[in-house]
């Protein structure tokens, strides 16, 4: 990643900041696009520009003149009975994890053509989206929008930009705070994984990596489950 550009929608917290920290420990230039910025960074490889995907007009201005890789990270976890979910908090779920996506893509799309090498797209999705889970309704649904996105993005935009998508499963970060909230839903959470584990962002972001970087230069139209083997297996004790 050494001298890449490398845009990040939402790398102030969670996956996106471990993400941030990792491509600039590879060398990359990195400008991060979130709604707050407390990272108090003095790396000059490091550049804000505050934004929030649903409400803002993309900051088209503050992008690097070409892009190598964009990564858009912002999503949500509302677990509810389908029964007890309002139109708005489907619309509200799929404007942040789609529209917002959409919004970022088109704005970096002219500057990712202008790379020197096979620019890359990152998206998330959830384990929820191929595994399904009661209460993911609302999320799932969004997240298999972008999921089908990621194949048809993959396809238009090849050979020039490859377009894939990471699907965790639930992983430490504040966004998941009300699930792990104690060390009972730790261990619960952490049994119902294969791997006996919840997910660490660090797991997440090297996966990210792989998938911006030469390494994973024939990947392009996947969808990668980081998920501790929940989503593919079952384990009998």
């Amino acid at each position: 990643m050494q001298g890449k550009n490398v845009v990040i929608v939402g790398g102030t917290s969670g996956i996106g900041k471990t993400i941030v920290k990792r491509l600039l420990d590879a060398g990359a230039d990195v400008l991060n696009l979130s709604r707050s910025n407390d990272d108090n960074s003095d790396n000059p490889a490091l550049h804000h520009q505050t934004f929030d995907a649903v409400a803002d007009p993309f900051p088209a201005d503050a992008l690097p003149e070409k892009i190598d890789g964009l990564v858009y990270c912002p999503g949500s976890i509302r677990l509810r009975p389908f029964a007890r979910l309002r139109d708005e908090e489907f619309e509200a779920d799929f404007r942040l994890n789609v529209l917002g996506a959409v919004k970022s893509i088109q704005a970096c799309l002219p500057k990712m053509k202008k790379a020197e090498g096979v620019a890359s797209i990152v998206l998330f999705s959830t384990v929820a989206v191929q595994t399904g889970m009661p209460f993911h309704a609302s999320v799932a649904a969004a997240k298999g929008a972008i999921e089908g996105m990621t194949r048809s993005l993959a396809a238009e935009l090849a050979p020039r930009i490859r377009v894939n998508t990471v699907a965790p499963s639930l992983t430490d970060t504040p966004l998941a705070g009300g699930l792990l909230a104690d060390d009972k839903r730790r261990q619960a959470a952490a049994e119902r994984h294969p791997l006996g584990r919840i997910g660490e962002t660090a797991d997440i972001a090297q996966a990210v990596l792989f998938l911006l970087g030469d390494s994973g230069g024939w990947v392009t139209g996947q969808i990668i489950s980081v998920d501790g083997g929940i989503g593919s297996t079952r384990i009998f004790r």
